[in-house]
């Protein structure tokens, strides 16, 4: 199963075909939707990593904190959450604790033949609290999630993940793809990944459709998907650059598995060059975060500017695929 694949982004995303009339998401960019509802988890975030050894990674008491709060959050919206367990790398288990645990939340309602799928992961890395990497995109997300509601007059089930261990390899996203059912692959539409949107000098980057092999470009669909969020962050005032697909981040078991993927990320170690800094501002020869994988990575260092940006994007995204209704193209 896959999304038609096209190479230029998809115009015309408020036709009816694609857009539930009593969507409570609009496109472009999901109008009304901020990033400053997504800035309370990012703070709520933040002092659970303060109150926790200063950081939020998996396993520890402040990934167990963290799990607790997006499952409350997404209770208290009103969907249907779980809290599948997955096994951790050898190198991470202590006495008895061998499993960890990911966050799955859907919707009540829409056709569960098709699900949109969107996901983050939760955890951080050991040696500062991650509010950029990857609070930003858990943020994003729960603030589309309350938003939406947990039962949204939508044509298609939306699932959101909050996975742990990406930054052991990508565990508990592994373990969940792997488990999948032939049929419940076939059943996810596409999934979406949001890993760092807050960069202080950030970038615009998306994945979904760019390279010569399925590996790189990603399944079949995955350059429509890479499209919308391309005409998404348009309707916001940036031009978003594509690129291929690697293996560095929870995109990567679905990609392996046949399931059309895209992803945002506003960048991480790397350089902006003097062409980026001309296109998006920010400052060129510095990296887009110089706080990544430190305990500087914390909100007060974030650009709320990209966070906005890049949360009605994927609202938009979000929006539009929820409410399609074309399945003869899928």
């Amino acid at each position: 199963m896959g999304l038609d694949f096209v190479q230029q982004p998809p115009k015309g995303l408020l036709d009816p075909r694609f857009s539930h009339p009593d969507a409570p998401l609009r496109q472009p960019g999901a109008s009304g939707l901020t990033g400053v509802g997504a800035a309370t988890h990012l703070v709520a975030l933040q002092r659970i990593a303060d109150d926790n050894g200063g950081n939020r990674a998996s396993p520890s008491p402040g990934y167990a904190a963290s799990v607790r709060y997006v499952t409350a959050v997404l209770r208290d919206a009103g969907y249907e959450v779980r809290t599948p367990g997955y096994p951790l790398p050898k190198r991470r288990r202590r006495g008895a604790l061998i499993r960890e645990q990911n966050v799955i939340a859907q919707t009540r309602t829409g056709d569960p033949r098709w699900v949109v799928m969107v996901g983050a992961h939760l955890d951080s890395v050991r040696k500062g609290p991650g509010i950029n990497d990857n609070g930003s995109g858990v943020a994003a997300l729960l603030e589309i999630a309350t938003r939406l509601g947990g039962s949204p007059p939508t044509r298609n089930v939306v699932r959101y993940a909050f996975w742990g261990s990406e930054e052991d390899d990508m565990a508990g996203s592994r373990h969940y793809v792997e488990k999948l059912s032939r049929r419940d692959r076939e059943d996810i539409l596409l999934y979406l990944n949001v890993d760092m949107i807050a960069s202080p000098n950030a970038g615009y980057f998306v994945m979904g459709g760019k390279g010569k092999s399925r590996a790189k470009s990603g399944p079949r669909g995955s350059a429509r998907a890479g499209g919308v969020l391309v005409e998404q962050l348009a309707a916001t005032g940036v031009v978003a650059k594509t690129l291929a697909f690697d293996d560095e981040s929870d995109y990567g078991p679905f990609v392996v598995a046949g399931i059309p993927a895209a992803a945002v990320l506003s960048g991480d170690r790397k350089t902006k060059s003097r062409k980026q800094a001309r296109r998006w501002g920010g400052r060129p020869g510095e990296r887009f975060d110089r706080n990544y994988h430190t305990p500087r990575d914390r909100v007060d260092t974030l650009d709320r500017t990209a966070l906005d940006r890049f949360t009605r994007a994927l609202a938009g995204t979000v929006a539009y695929y929820a409410g399609l209704s074309d399945t003869s193209t899928v």
